[in-house]
């Protein structure tokens, strides 16, 4: 038995080697869990029961004597317990298979779920090598001022301990050793040790073929093995090795580890200060970007920001303390790699091991963190980053709020001017919101024709023509506004801007727009008269009609093609006119194949739509475009006049065509086309209902 004792100089700097990491004591009989981390086998049976797995049964506490010579023999906690078959094993009746429950525990060092087997902390071997490095620190330690005492004198005369019996697993004073342990009977056979408060085996054995000794090291399992186990098929094709060889290839490995540890204390020391100015970096760096952040806040003014600027600072301090925290622990591995500290203390201790199963089982994880600490020793860097350049606070939103929005952009499709203005815009992406919008307008006086739908920057004029005074929409809370009792056939000036908190943003451009020529006529379609449902459908509100695909419309296509018959469908509005001034606009889709638009006399228009028309015949000429019905009757007023439209094309008359034209004349078909009918004067005329310029 090997009673070494650790040096006073380095009895501090291994104590943190030998805590256990859930209670955070020195270790009382600490297993090895599957992970190769050490914890005590108290600690671990607590924290099963906490995740809700049955107690499990726990070898007594080591502070107090398992068993005396008076009571029953050292040796019966050994035995193992009579196994019981609830079910039965006779001839003929099959033993019940239950499902076999998997523990896992939560290691704290590595931060993972290891599972334990189907035997839980039983399958686990006690680390028998940490436990007299414990032992050997308590000594140097105490140095009698924690004196272990006899567990068989008598209070209050109790002495110190003397001896302690790994049989009994007591601690006896002199008169009580000899008193227990008689000349000539098997207990002075009895090993006795030095007092302890941990009495441990002698040696390993396996936990699954009690008294085999472990002569075996698995390197595929990572384990070590009895006899018994390298037969069984799990370490089949493994690759097995004798625990003297496995012994000696580790013990060399981890003492030329820690003698190149030792030979490079230059470059630990230096790597050492470097990580102290990162913890002082990083804690001055915090504190300038707190400054930073509370003097921004006060002299933007921000609100916003004032009312959680203490969840800022908390966010910040959180960010400085986890920083610091990672520093501080690479700053605690690299001090345990100095001469005389913990790591390379623990290693020294741990070569002291002679048993080769236990230096085996216990070197393996100091033996990867000397490695990890090499590397990390070969390429440093600091594990958390100081400087806190990272650290920003998006306040554009905010910065956003303090500023005017934008002049907002005037949407020329969709404003327009009909019976009333519609206007519609929108704000630039970067602008900042708007609560609500002004709309500013004014009609122009004299001289604006041809500014219809023209947009002009503000403070330039197309003409010479004067201004009335800007009438003004407040307080609009969309992105369009609708201006009604308009004077017609005027010119409209409109611009519009947006406020928020900040005040009143730039005004939009000026966007000029002409109202009708005439009052807006209001009408719905009538389908009474030359209308075929099979072809052609009235929509909603009977405001639009679109065609009816299907085999109708197919066949009249073919006629149309071959010129052998056609069939008109007559669309008329719902209202008649009688006098006056009129004025309407309608939409035709591009690529509408023939559409008529204009007006008639009622009952020509009945009369005309109800008898067949033969292509050929001298009353519908495909080229005239203007279909007026003058050939007929040149004396009388026509009785109805179109303009032709199809394949996004206005067909233009004979009349606006060269005399060297060989072909009809055609014009582009503008979104909308707008009419004004003139009663009194039976004229029509055709516009660019957007431009607002004549079509013939």
């Amino acid at each position: 038995m090997l009673h070494t004792r650790i040096s006073i100089s380095n009895m501090k700097s291994i104590e943190r080697e030998l805590h256990c990491p859930v209670c955070e004591e020195m270790v009382k009989q600490p297993i090895v869990l599957p992970c190769m981390h050490s914890v005590c086998v108290l600690c671990a049976a607590e924290v099963l029961v906490q995740r809700g797995y049955p107690p499990p049964e726990l070898p007594p506490e080591p502070n107090t004597p398992t068993s005396s010579p008076i009571t029953r023999s050292p040796r019966q906690t050994r035995r193992p317990p009579p196994k019981t078959d609830l079910c039965g094993t006779h001839p003929g009746r099959r033993r019940k298979d239950t499902p076999p429950v998997i523990m896992l525990f939560p290691c704290p060092t590595c931060g993972k779920d290891v599972e334990l087997g189907e035997r839980g902390l039983a399958d686990c071997l006690r680390n028998l090598t940490l436990e007299r490095i414990v032992e050997r620190y308590r000594h140097t330690v105490s140095l009698g001022s924690m004196a272990v005492m006899c567990q068989f004198c008598k209070p209050p005369q109790a002495l110190e301990a003397t001896k302690g019996c790994a049989d009994c697993r007591s601690n006896f004073c002199n008169e009580c050793f000899k008193l227990y342990h008689p000349w000539g009977t098997p207990r002075a056979q009895h090993e006795h040790i030095l007092p302890t408060h941990s009495f441990r085996p002698k040696v390993l054995v396996c936990v699954e073929h009690e008294q085999e000794r472990l002569p075996f090291y698995c390197r595929s399992c990572q384990r070590l093995l009895c006899p018994l186990c390298k037969l069984r098929r799990a370490h089949s094709g493994h690759k097995i090795m004798p625990i003297a060889l496995a012994y000696q290839t580790l013990k060399e490995k981890i003492t030329k580890e820690m003698n190149y540890i030792l030979a490079n204390q230059e470059s630990v020391q230096a790597q050492i200060t470097q990580v102290e100015s990162g913890i002082a970096q990083t804690e001055v760096h915090s504190t300038g970007v707190l400054i930073i952040l509370l003097v921004f806040v006060r002299h933007l003014f921000i609100s916003a920001y004032e009312s959680s600027v203490g969840a800022l600072a908390m966010f910040l301090e959180g960010a400085r303390a986890q920083r610091a925290g990672t520093l501080n622990a690479q700053l605690s591995e690299k001090q345990s790699l100095l001469e005389n500290a913990a790591l390379l203390t623990y290693t020294q201790e741990l070569l002291k091991e002679t048993d080769q199963s236990c230096f085996v089982q216990a070197a393996r994880v100091t033996h990867n963190r000397l490695v990890k600490a090499i590397e990390n020793l070969q390429h440093f860097s600091l594990f958390a980053d100081p400087s806190f350049r990272h650290f920003q606070m998006d306040v554009s939103r905010e910065l956003k709020a303090l500023s005017t929005p934008l002049a907002p952009v005037i949407d020329t499709q969709k404003t327009l001017a009909y019976d009333q203005l519609y206007l519609c815009w929108r704000l630039p992406q970067d602008s900042a919101p708007a609560w609500h919008y002004s709309v500013e307008y004014q009609r122009k006086v004299g001289g604006a024709g041809a500014l219809w739908g023209r947009v002009l920057s503000e403070g330039s004029s197309g003409s010479n023509g004067t201004h009335c005074s800007w009438q003004r929409l407040d307080d609009v809370g969309g992105t369009s506004a609708v201006i009604d009792k308009l004077e017609m056939d005027s010119v409209y000036v409109l611009r519009v801007r947006g406020c928020n908190k900040a005040g009143f943003g730039e005004y939009s451009e000026e966007v000029y727009l002409h109202t009708p020529p005439a009052p807006v006529l209001s009408f719905c379609l009538d389908s009474r008269w030359g209308l075929h449902a099979e072809r052609v459908a009235l929509g909603k509100g009977q405001t639009y009609a679109r065609s009816v695909p299907g085999m109708t419309l197919l066949q009249a296509a073919d006629r149309a093609l071959t010129s052998c018959h056609l069939t008109s469908d007559l669309l008329v509005a719902d209202v008649s006119i009688t006098q006056g001034r009129h004025y309407w606009a309608c939409s035709v889709e591009p690529g509408s194949y023939l559409v008529k638009v204009g007006v008639g006399i009622e009952a020509k228009l009945q009369e005309w739509f109800h008898l067949p028309q033969d292509m050929a015949s001298p009353r519908y000429d495909p080229d005239s475009g203007h279909d007026s019905g003058a050939e007929d009757a040149q004396d009388s007023p026509p009785p109805f006049c179109f303009l032709t439209m199809g394949m996004g094309k206005i067909l233009l008359p004979k009349c606006g065509a060269s005399n060297t034209s060989t072909g009809p004349l055609t014009a582009p078909l503008p979104p909308r086309l707008g009419l004004c009918l003139d009663f009194e004067k039976g004229r029509l005329t055709f516009y660019d209902a957007h431009s607002f310029s004549q079509c013939l």
